[in-house]
């Protein structure tokens, strides 16, 4: 089996140059994951785009966390569990929020439960969410706006997940204390 190689600035390809620049300059440190993805300076661009598009949805902090950490969760990442949640105590995410996603236990509000389910329904029915997690999804306050929203937090998940899947990512030293296995 071949094994993946985590670049640094130094190694990477000239286009993904920039874009590990830019994770130093912002989280002091090349993660892992970009390390991987800059194989492909494509897929680490796209990454990094559906992940600045998805903090910019109507979604607040707590919401963002529930989309990202249910589908981490679902999709088994031993690489985004651990860093979504340090990214979500970066975010300032009440740990009581982020243990509960982690360990598959009922969300805090009613509201919150409704974005977890239907985000389960949208990853385990590939889209074709039956139209009861719809309307009950509808009836806890969203709208179509945040369906499209949820699949773009889809997009971003399935294409970090499906790397550190392949790559076998190693959790990056920041994240190590929160590392997760299902």
């Amino acid at each position: 089996m071949s094994k993946f190689q985590i670049h640094t600035v130094d190694t990477a390809p000239a286009q993904s140059k920039p874009i590990l620049e830019g994770a130093i300059k912002q989280m002091g440190v090349v993660p892992n994951l970009f390390g991987t993805m800059a194989e492909a300076p494509t897929i680490l661009k796209a990454y990094t785009q559906l992940h600045e598009q998805f903090t910019n949805t109507s979604f607040d902090a707590e919401e963002l966390t529930v989309v990202w950490q249910t589908i981490n969760v679902e999709h088994e990442c031993h690489y985004c569990v651990p860093a979504h949640t340090g990214i979500a105590h970066s975010m300032n995410v009440d740990a009581a929020l982020t243990e509960a996603l982690r360990n598959g236990d009922k969300m805090p509000t009613a509201k919150l439960q409704a974005l977890h389910d239907f985000t389960l329904s949208m990853v385990r029915n590939r889209g074709n969410v039956p139209a009861t997690d719809m309307d009950a999804f509808f009836a806890a306050g969203y709208g179509q706006q945040q369906v499209l929203e949820v699949i773009l937090g889809l997009s971003q998940k399935t294409i970090s997940n499906y790397v550190n899947h392949v790559a076998k990512t190693p959790v990056d030293p920041m994240f190590e204390s929160f590392a997760w296995e299902k």
